[in-house]
C-alpha cells in the first residue's frame, strides 16, 4: 500500500510543477519519504545505463520498499521491491551509510545494475510522472 501512496505524492509533485520548472530529483525523494513516513534508504547516480540516470529506495521497516527511478529524459518510475531484492537494497544502502571517503573506494555499480535488470525483467516498474 505504501507503494500506492508514493505514487500519489509523486504525481501531485508533477502537478504542482510552476511553469515547467521540476524539483531536483533528491528533494522529491525527500518529499515522498517525508509525507508517507517512510526512510531513504539509498539515493544513487547510475552511470552506464542506456534509460536511467538515478534511482533512490525508499523503505519502510516492515512495510516494504519502493524504488523510484528517474530517467535520462528527466521522467520519474517507481517499482516495488519484492523480498527476492532485498539483499541488493541493502548492499546499495550499506554503501550509501559509508562516510563518503570510504565510498570512494567501494563500487556499487554492480548491485546496480543487477537491480535494474531485475526491475525491467519483473516487468513491476511503472511510469509515476
Amino acid at each position: 500500500m505504501k507503494a500506492e501512496y508514493a505514487e500519489l505524492v509523486l504525481l501531485e509533485q508533477s502537478l504542482a510543477c510552476a511553469e515547467g520548472m521540476g524539483r531536483p530529483f533528491s528533494d522529491r525523494v525527500g518529499d515522498v519519504a517525508e509525507k508517507t513516513g517512510g526512510s531513504i534508504l539509498f539515493d544513487i547516480r547510475v552511470d552506464g545505463d542506456i534509460q536511467i540516470q538515478r534511482f533512490a529506495a525508499i523503505g519502510w521497516g516492515g512495510g516494504g520498499t519502493v524504488v523510484i527511478l528517474m530517467g535520462k529524459d528527466g521522467q520519474l518510475g517507481i517499482a516495488s521491491i519484492d523480498e527476492d531484492n532485498n539483499h541488493l537494497v541493502a548492499e546499495l544502502t550499506a554503501w550509501n551509510s559509508l562516510p563518503m571517503p570510504e565510498q570512494v573506494g567501494v563500487s556499487y555499480s554492480g548491485a546496480a545494475a543487477s537491480l535494474l535488470a531485475k526491475l525491467r525483467k519483473s516487468g513491476r516498474w511503472r511510469d509515476a510522472r
